[in-house]
């Protein structure tokens, strides 16, 4: 029998098997308990030689893999920023599995180049963007980061940077790229890649609720300028990773306009929260930007893989990238070839899993979830601040409380060491899995709600959790 012949069967038995974990999810500890190399071990031996029965080779899946996989579909998942991926976006991946079309050029695939701009025009007006983007589907906001310092750096075409680069020229003065003290390391590793330099990384200070500070960023500006340095783009985050702290993206605006300085706003995390329209303020500003990205597969109940990058210059993405082999030449007009505006060649069917989310949960279903874990959050953060020797340790915006164990007479490294303890204590329970940061030198531990299947008795769960972890005074 051939694999298509099979495939029904084991499909059949596949679908019946992921429809019993998605409603037993809760089963399974958060977080794998499996130490470094037992997965390598149960499944490494010499290559096979000969084809194997895909029963055997599904069960393996199941026996030897599931052990070493930390539930991110669990409800309670709540660190880093967590995700879900949901039925209309399970369902899509398997249409796209199936179909397995490559977007590369508009002719490879017109439904999969087609959807995308329907799909992004969509999420762009859902989230208030208003007009006058280009948007793409990207995996990660890795991806999105780069794609647009790329467009920053080609944004004057005189300096001729798509032909000649930037290596061993001496009429070009160093690039800078400012971006606040929280901002996420998507921007070091583009700046590695697209040869700016980590040196040239100006991390600009900011104030007590951890957002960028204006004032600080135009003199860091101006005194690039008089030392001979080229400004070349600002990133201004929207919900940091540490904190989920908002920086002044207007005021940031203003700057970039005056000083011709291209603006990336990183939402990865905090901009699907504008399409509740209570929390539009998150993107205030966003719309002046040169560039944003958002990350539907963190808060849009979208499957991972899934980032929105809009560029208000495409000319800038297309000097960046545009390299036309003669066996991708077509005869369409008007149309979209995507490989032009990325890096990447082969692209995957990714607009069809946000575009049946956004059908099937409309933007009244995916804000009603944004305001209950933004709910969650807040109902969270009032316990700590109930309970004696913890405390919330940054303001709570959106759907993660930073917070820690502080009782009051112990030595800061005291208190950073049982802060470790506490969350290693929960993790490796299998009840929760959360994480940490550092705010001031400080170990902080960090509670995110961003799972669809969250509900109060996981995150109270979680806090029963912690306080049963946290040292007993003698």
């Amino acid at each position: 029998m051939s694999f298509d012949d099979a495939f029904a069967t084991h499909a059949h038995e596949l679908v019946d098997w992921i429809a019993t974990y998605l409603r037993d999810v809760e089963q399974y500890p958060v977080r794998a308990q499996t130490a470094p190399g037992d997965i390598a071990r149960a499944v490494d031996g010499p290559p096979p030689e000969e084809p194997e029965p895909l029963d055997e080779i599904v069960a393996d899946v199941r026996d030897k893999l599931l052990p070493g996989i930390t539930h991110w579909q669990h409800p309670a998942f709540l660190a880093w920023f967590a995700n879900t991926a949901t039925t209309p976006g399970i369902l899509a991946e398997m249409f796209a599995a199936a179909l397995n079309a490559n977007g590369m050029v508009w002719a490879s695939s017109p439904a999969a180049s087609e959807l995308e701009h329907v799909t992004m025009r969509w999420l762009g007006e859902l989230l208030g963007l208003g007009t006058g983007w280009f948007g793409q589907i990207t995996d990660t906001a890795s991806t999105s980061t780069l794609l647009a310092l790329a467009a920053a750096r080609e944004s004057d075409a005189s300096l001729d940077i798509r032909e000649r680069g930037l290596a061993g020229r001496a009429d070009l003065p160093a690039f800078r790229i400012y971006t606040s003290e929280f901002a996420h390391t998507v921007v070091d590793k583009a700046a590695m890649t697209l040869g700016i330099g980590l040196a040239n990384i100006v991390r600009v200070p900011v104030d007590s609720e951890y957002r960028m500070r204006p004032g600080e960023l135009a003199r860091l500006i101006a005194a690039d300028r008089a030392s001979g340095c080229r400004p070349m783009a600002v990133v201004g985050v929207s919900g940091t990773t540490s904190v989920a702290s908002i920086d002044p993206l207007p005021a940031i605006a203003d700057i970039c306009a005056q000083e011709k300085v291209w603006m990336h706003v990183d939402a990865a995390y905090a901009g699907s929260a504008a399409i509740a329209p209570e929390f539009r303020w998150v993107l205030e500003g966003a719309e002046r930007a040169d560039s944003v990205s958002v990350n539907p597969h963190k808060w849009l109940v979208t499957p991972i893989g899934c980032s929105a990058l809009w560029v208000r210059d495409v000319a800038a993405l297309r000097r960046a990238f545009t390299v036309v082999p003669e066996f991708l030449k077509t005869s369409a007009r008007d149309v979209t070839d995507f490989h032009d505006v990325g890096f990447q060649l082969g692209r995957p069917f990714r607009a069809l899993k946000l575009w049946m989310v956004l059908r099937a949960y409309g933007a009244r279903g995916l804000a009603q979830i944004i305001r209950a874990h933004c709910a969650l959050a807040q109902r969270f953060a009032e316990w700590v601040r109930a309970e004696p020797d913890w405390e919330v340790a940054a303001p709570v915006h959106l759907s993660l409380v930073c917070f820690r164990y502080a009782p009051a007479g112990l030595a800061p490294e005291q208190a950073d060491a049982a802060n470790t303890a506490i969350l290693e204590s929960v993790n490796r329970s299998g009840r929760a899995f959360l994480s940490h940061t550092k705010l001031g030198g400080r170990i902080v531990l960090r509670l995110a709600v961003g799972n669809a299947r969250t509900e109060e008795r996981h995150v109270r769960a979680a806090w029963e959790a912690l306080r049963e972890a946290a040292p007993r005074k003698m």
